[in-house]
């Protein structure tokens, strides 16, 4: 009877044992935070140059606040609090006139615990004539996304639309699209993207932007900017797992530590595949690569962004390219349209684990060969023991 208890008890624990594991590989997150999204907070009147969105995302004890700005060149801010009560003020003449440090404020100051600041800053293009994927020589005059006429916020709840061209673009458009999250998930479209409820994800895409060349390839400038600590080296990590971004095994991390501390406080992460088609396929996947942060003037990402001179004072910077394509793949003008897409958020980056598909792969994988050298040796065993009682004389009577 005990007997059949302990073994009634080892099978009730089974599926809790599964669970337990399925949790731990599937790489879900149950921690929340609450969205609140205002356009222009506090405006009295819709300000001429540019847009800025404020999305709040306030924790159980913290807040992160995600500011993004199309006064001058394209920008993210996020900024991290240790209040649920922290709000951002804006004292708007000075806001428009981009000229004030301090006229966008997150309060109390002394609640804020880290900041990042991401600007779009510049949209190269190169001749690439001998199909080298190498900008060196052939660089065309770049576009400074400054000078670009930006349309109105088009807002989808906790999802900004932002448009913009340049004279040159003809009926062509550089588009950007942010999406701030309540709680952990994976993007719909390739490349599927982790995301966290501290991260917050960028699409960048160019379609139907005239080429000045016929083999053109592009490059997309982005300069960071922080307070103490800001994005200064890219980590890229490798994995054998393949299933949500098909045929990529990397993924690059741009991340701000404090000196000497593997703590990491702010991020900008991607996987290393842009797309050439608007409905992302294998087919139309193309690799991209980046440079090596560099110091850059923090005065020149302030002269670029409005909301850089709103909000910081002297500050440090950082820059590095992303180009798209590499030696033998389609030049841009195949389809005239390219996309890429990144994570930006504070703390550690969302690292992919092994999904419950491939582990389980794994486990048939290496367990059947197991198994069959356990029934191998079992067989053999009793295969022997069966001769050896045939072979002794039996008595005779």
């Amino acid at each position: 009877m005990a007997a059949a208890a302990k073994k009634r008890s080892r099978g009730a624990s089974s599926p809790v044992y599964l669970l337990l594991v399925f949790s731990l590989f599937s790489g879900g997150h149950s921690f929340s935070r609450q969205l609140v999204v205002e356009l222009n907070p506090g405006s009295p009147f819709t300000p001429p140059g540019g847009e800025l969105l404020h999305v709040r995302a306030v924790g159980d004890n913290d807040t992160l606040h995600f500011l993004f700005c199309s006064q001058g060149a394209p920008t993210l801010l996020l900024v991290h609090t240790n209040t649920s009560s922290s709000t951002v003020k804006v004292n708007w003449s000075q806001f428009v006139s981009r000229n004030h440090s301090g006229s966008l404020k997150v309060e109390p100051e002394s609640s804020v615990l880290h900041s990042t600041a991401v600007v779009f800053s510049r949209l190269l293009e190169y001749d690439d004539v001998n199909d080298t994927a190498e900008p060196t020589s052939d660089l065309l005059p770049p576009y400074e996304l400054q000078d670009f006429s930006w349309s109105r916020l088009r807002l989808s709840g906790p999802t900004a639309l932002l448009c913009g061209a340049a004279a040159a673009f003809a009926n062509g458009s550089l588009c950007l699209q942010l999406s701030v999250f309540e709680s952990a998930g994976r993007g719909q479209s390739w490349p599927r993207l982790l995301h966290t409820a501290n991260s917050s994800q960028v699409g960048v895409w160019i379609d139907g932007v005239l080429p000045r060349a016929n083999r053109s390839r592009f490059l997309l400038e982005l300069q960071a900017v922080g307070g103490a600590y800001p994005l200064s080296r890219v980590e890229v990590h490798r994995s054998i797992d393949d299933e949500f971004t098909p045929s990529i095994f990397k993924v690059s991390q741009w991340v701000s530590a404090e000196n000497g501390s593997s703590d990491v406080l702010g991020f900008v992460q991607w996987k290393p595949v842009a797309y050439r088609q608007p409905a992302p396929t294998l087919e139309d996947a193309t690799p991209c690569r980046h440079s090596d942060p560099r110091p850059q003037s923090g005065e020149a990402a302030a002269a670029a962004s409005g909301l850089i001179r709103a909000f910081y004072g002297k500050t440090e910077a950082f820059g590095l390219n992303v180009s798209f394509g590499l030696a033998g793949e389609p030049f841009y003008d195949s389809t005239k349209f390219l996309s890429w897409t990144l994570l930006v958020g504070s703390g550690s980056p969302p690292m992919d684990s092994f999904s419950p598909l491939v582990l389980s792969m794994m486990a048939v994988g290496l367990g059947t060969p197991l198994i069959l050298l356990l029934v191998g040796g079992v067989y053999v065993c009793v295969r022997k023991r069966a001769a050896a009682s045939t072979a002794t004389y039996e008595p005779i009577n």
